[in-house]
């Protein structure tokens, strides 16, 4: 069985979904099945090495297809059509589509090819990621979120920082998204003076491309990278919507290597939006009581809204002091979900930075850096090797 193959079931007939299924499972035990309406978001989500994709009946095939395609260009794409139609095959072998069956005439033909087409991309795979190096990917950026559900821990300084030390630390392109909405916050962290905000890509959100995300974003000064500010006025956040969100990340993926995004503490369709689209989820927590409870109740939560954060849900450790009767060491042991950083409480370094709105990095190579902007740096470095 190829068990390191995704593959992902498109189908709105859950007659058809059931067979499909089926078959899928003599290859893989890695088998989710969506509705059409849900597969973009999904494969943002969890990346599928095979689609098998079964016709709608809203004409939508050719353009989810497509999209599918620009998330990962190397997926195998199985269409399952309902009527022999030139036309339709035509354009979705345009679309990108890799296999084309017609149900119920050929389903015993796709049955019996399908194991042969299946062990064919594997090999395909394997050779593939044995002859090329690793690089950062254009049209597969990688979205992380930082968010906390306690106020003061730190995570709008987290995001901001932790994205200018990617920028500078490594050839990927960056952009830092701030949704915190009512007040914003990380332009005042980096010296951003802007009457621009993301909700001046409104009025071009269904066809927005990377140009008008330049458009609109602001160069940081230090490390060049890209700064989406968010506007501080809640009339103008209301205006914004679920698919307005995903439009935007989606549309970062494909021209960015990391899209890092600062979340509020609020839960409401935005969050979870953002939460839904990302790759990794990097939640702040403080060692104190009050913060653990809180973290607790976001998971319970997340569970209520179908939010998947198993795989997807990291800690990083912000404020770390011996002053804490709270210990490292005794929240590794009741923390479900593994820690991937480790920030030491540095007042004192910090303080003069954050008065001054000055970012903790703004070279490659310093000499002297205080030990935020260190343990910002390892983790960075940690999260680039994934």
């Amino acid at each position: 069985m190829e068990n390191n193959l995704n593959i992902m079931i498109v189908s709105d007939e859950d007659t058809l979904m059931s067979q499909l299924k089926t078959i899928a499972e003599t290859k893989t035990k890695n088998v989710i099945d969506v509705k059409s309406n849900e597969a973009i978001r999904e494969m943002n989500r969890e990346m599928a090495h095979i689609v098998i994709f079964v016709q709608t009946d809203n004409d939508t095939s050719v353009e989810v297809v497509q999209m599918l395609k620009i998330i990962n260009s190397n997926a195998l794409i199985l269409f399952i059509a309902n009527e022999t139609d030139f036309t339709l095959l035509r354009n979705m072998t345009r679309a990108g589509v890799d296999e084309f069956f017609v149900f119920p005439d050929e389903s015993s033909l796709f049955s019996s090819r399908f194991p042969n087409i299946v062990k064919s991309y594997s090999v395909k795979k394997a050779s593939n990621e044995e002859t090329v190096a690793t690089t950062f990917g254009r049209g597969r950026g990688k979205i992380v979120t930082f968010y906390s559900g306690k106020g003061g821990s730190g995570c709008s300084l987290l995001a901001s920082s932790f994205a200018q030390t990617m920028k500078l630390e490594s050839a990927a392109e960056v952009i830092l998204i701030d949704l915190n909405g009512q007040y914003g916050g990380v332009e005042t962290l980096l010296s951003i003076e802007s009457n621009r905000s993301l909700a001046d890509l409104l009025p071009v959100i269904e066809e927005l491309n990377e140009s008008h995300i330049r458009n609109v974003a602001q160069t940081e000064e230090h490390s060049k990278m890209e700064v989406l500010i968010s506007p501080c006025d809640p009339e103008i956040l209301e205006t914004l919507n679920d698919e307005f969100v995903a439009k935007l990340l989606r549309t970062c993926r494909r021209s960015f290597d990391y899209v890092v995004v600062d979340l509020p503490t609020a839960i409401n369709e935005l969050v979870v939006t953002a939460m839904e689209e990302s790759d990794k989820i990097y939640y702040v927590l403080t060692p104190d009581t009050p913060s653990l409870k809180i973290m607790k109740q976001y998971e319970e939560l997340s569970e209520r809204l179908g939010l998947v954060l198993t795989s997807r849900m990291e800690i990083a450790l912000n404020k770390l002091s011996k002053d804490y009767e709270v210990k490292q060491k005794d929240l590794l042991n009741v923390l479900r979900y593994p820690v991937i950083a480790s920030i030491r409480q540095d007042t004192k370094g910090l303080q003069s930075y954050i008065n001054q709105g000055q970012p903790v990095r703004k070279q490659t190579n310093e000499r002297k850096m205080i030990p935020f902007a260190k343990d910002i740096r390892k983790f960075a470095r940690q999260v680039a090797k994934q």
